[in-house]
């Protein structure tokens, strides 16, 4: 089903879901930008600096913990507003779709003129494309939802794949997925809770707000062992607690003594994410809500003066 049959089979939320399920072609896209700019993405060892806002930050975050872990180098994670002016970084990547988020734009503006600026957006032609020494345009991610899905995860494939992950099994593995009936006992839940660790924390933040922005779910987040240190006070029988990336086989059965639902996935954590988003936009389908438009959010911030 192409984009647009998609898009006039489903009504509202037409424009995410064609979104969702056409992410593993742009990943495959990815693949050949990874390519074409790997000049302009880091060298194994430099010290990084990845910063965005709301989805960008938590990609930001999952691209950090994998390339520190990966052994490629020291790699930290900031919102844009909290980007310490300091000149330590060889370069700092800006993660934007709309290449014109005001408080990225201001960040960049701070950046030591030494340290070396690297954008990307689904859109060169915005404002980012000035603020940095280099820019990768993933324009075949762009996106009509104000909900972000497919710039986000292929952003994170381009980094990912550049880090040296096996990208190849991951979309594989997201086309199957995106072909499964969703399970019922994830969708229009009370309360939603995401853990995971490592790579897998910053995409359970980014499932978690998928779900906050598309369906005005109760969502949180937590690094998985962290869980067990009060936020699991919160757990019962409406709650539903999924396990991003590998599961701590004890801490699932401590959560399931709350009555709450537990789900584990043997899957990388960026198809969970892709599960995440079809749960997401079939609950705002249940709610009535229109999960490309949702309540007071719009596709870009970008604040005036004063």
């Amino acid at each position: 089903m192409t984009d647009e049959e998609t898009i006039m089979d489903g009504g509202r939320g037409g424009f995410v879901r064609a979104e969702i399920a056409s992410q593993p072609d742009c990943w495959t896209a990815a693949l050949t930008t990874a390519r074409e700019t790997s000049g302009a993405l880091p060298p194994a060892g430099a010290r990084v600096a990845i910063i965005g806002c709301g989805t960008s930050l938590h990609i930001a975050a999952a691209v950090a913990s994998a390339r520190e872990v990966a052994g490629a180098g020291e790699t930290d994670a900031f919102p844009a507003s909290e980007m310490p002016a300091r000149g330590s970084y060889d370069l700092v990547i800006a993660l934007s779709r709309s290449g014109t988020t005001t408080e990225v734009l201001e960040a960049l503006d701070r950046v030591p003129g030494a340290t070396r600026t690297l954008g990307i957006t689904a859109d060169p032609q915005t404002p980012i494309a000035t603020a940095v020494d280099e820019l990768i345009g993933l324009d075949y991610a762009d996106e009509r939802s104000v909900v972000q899905t497919r710039f986000a995860t292929t952003a994170l494939t381009l980094l990912r794949a550049h880090i040296g992950h096996d990208m190849q099994s991951v979309i594989d593995a997201a086309r199957i997925a995106l072909g499964e009936p969703l399970d019922e006992r994830r969708i229009d839940r009370p309360h939603y809770v995401f853990l995971g660790r490592g790579m897998a924390l910053g995409i359970a933040a980014e499932a978690a707000l998928k779900v906050r922005e598309a369906a005005s779910a109760w969502s949180e987040v937590y690094p998985a062992l962290e869980y067990r240190h009060g936020p699991v006070s919160a757990a019962g029988s409406g709650s539903l607690v999924w396990l991003m990336g590998r599961a701590d086989r004890s801490l699932a059965r401590d959560i399931e003594a709350t009555g709450a639902t537990v789900l584990t996935s043997d899957s990388d954590p960026q198809v969970d994410l892709v599960r995440a988003q079809r749960v997401a936009v079939a609950t705002a389908q249940v709610r009535g809500l229109d999960p490309d438009h949702p309540r007071h959010l719009s596709r870009s911030v970008v604040l005036t003066a004063g």
